[in-house]
């Protein structure tokens, strides 16, 4: 990896883009710490750390780099936007014109960009005002002399908005004119941003009293991160073998290909929907529920012993295969092999070919939802086995699949853009 970056940098049009890229990230720490005013931070902080990770407020202040329990404009971070681009991929599977749009080539991708926009500041403005109302609740909210309450709501409210829609042009640009995927970018650098304070949290806690311990999860992180690139690298390729024809006087086909299946085909989404499903009733609890109401009850039993890692676990199976199944379609394979005179070898083309590729991709997606299940529930488990966040010190869960995954990632497109500037890479 190291060598891959020391020789893009040699090349001028890289280089460009690598700064610019760094540039847009540096903008985006600065503004992580620009206030929204009129939030006490000190009664936020308290509160979040006596929500016990039950809603989705500690996923927010995951992805924002800690903008969110800072009460700073990017404390909403860019999950409306996230979440607004896996709504529009289940709408081009569900409505027939966005699935039309979807291939119509550059134009039906700029329109699906354009509605993915829009929703995401309604979503944005609906988000916020909930933030608002759960501030309010927890007393959050300094009451200023002289200025009406509604100002002072309209005013946060709008200041989180603004930082979400900031945050989507940012990773717009820096997908459109620096490297790598511009909105996995911001979620990565918010996450490794909070790198210093896990290690000084493990070092407060297990110095020098249990040093023996920050050995162990130095040794667990990186054991995991090991593990998580070679599961996310691992791929089942299904042979496929092209007939000859003629055309003319010349031949055509003949060769053999494959198709790849990736183990984590959904990568961290089956992670978000399970984890925005199980915070759902917690986040109901704070901005709705009474001390003693129904919510409070559902999500105390919810998010009480090893209840909430079981269904964690079983959510994310669920969501894994769900997922799969929109994105990955065996008939639709089944009919391109079919089309180009292709076939599996040994499997008839046609309903066989297609029964076959979809028992392989079952299997398959088994193997990568336990992956992701054990990744994700593992810290869970640690800190209650501990009854202390240990994890905090450990990229581990969702924060360890991003990293991870956008780091691959960032290398590969590197790797392809000197493919491409420098012709002597195919012939090594």
């Amino acid at each position: 990896m190291l060598q891959t970056l020391r020789n893009a940098w040699k090349i001028p049009d890289l280089r460009k883009k690598i700064l610019y890229t760094i540039l847009l990230l540096i903008v985006f720490r600065f503004g992580s710490v620009i206030p929204v005013p009129w939030i006490n931070r000190d009664t936020l902080q308290a509160w979040l750390e006596g929500a016990n990770g039950s809603t989705i407020f500690d996923l927010l202040d995951t992805f924002s780099g800690g903008a969110f329990s800072s009460a700073t404009i990017f404390a909403m971070s860019i999950s409306p936007y996230i979440n607004s681009s896996i709504i529009m991929q289940l709408l081009c599977v569900a409505i027939p014109t966005f699935e039309r749009w979807s291939k119509e080539g550059e134009e039906g991708r700029e329109k699906i960009t354009k509605v993915t926009r829009y929703l995401t500041v309604v979503l944005a403005a609906v988000q916020a005002y909930g933030l608002y109302v759960t501030l309010h609740n927890q007393g959050a909210i300094m009451p200023v002399a002289g200025v009406p309450s509604f100002v002072v709501a309209l005013t946060i409210i709008l200041a989180f908005v603004a930082g979400t829609a900031f945050l989507m042009w940012l990773g717009e640009q820096i997908t459109g004119r620096g490297i790598g995927n511009g909105i996995s970018m911001l979620i990565f650098a918010g996450i490794v941003s909070r790198v210093p304070v896990m290690i000084q949290t493990a070092w407060n806690n297990f110095v020098p009293k249990r040093w023996y311990i920050l050995i162990l999860l130095a040794v667990y992180s990186l054991a995991s991160i090991l593990f998580v690139v070679l599961v996310n690298e691992a791929e089942r390729r299904i042979p496929v073998q092209y007939a000859k024809r003629v055309v003319g006087r010349k031949m055509y086909g003949g060769q053999s290909s494959n198709i790849p299946i990736k183990v984590a085909m959904g990568g961290v989404i089956p992670i978000i929907f399970a984890m925005s499903i199980m915070s759902f009733p917690g986040t109901l609890a704070q901005l709705f529920g009474k001390s003693d109401g129904i919510l409070v009850k559902i999500t105390n039993f919810v998010t009480s012993g090893p209840i909430y890692p079981i269904l964690y676990f079983l959510l994310i199976v669920g969501f894994t295969y769900f997922y799969t199944s929109i994105t990955f379609n065996p008939v639709e394979v089944s009919n391109n092999i079919k089309k180009n005179n292709g076939m599996v070898p040994g499997i008839r083309p046609g309903r066989p070919t297609t029964e076959y590729i979809a028992k392989v991709l079952s299997r398959i997606t088994l193997i990568g939802s336990f992956f992701l299940g054990f990744i994700a529930v593992l810290p869970i488990v640690l800190t209650q086995l501990f009854t202390q966040n240990i994890s905090a010190l450990s990229l581990t869960g969702t924060s360890l699949l991003i990293v991870v995954g956008v780091a691959l990632e960032t290398v590969k497109e590197i790797e392809s853009q000197m493919i491409m500037r420098h012709y002597k890479g195919f012939l090594e």
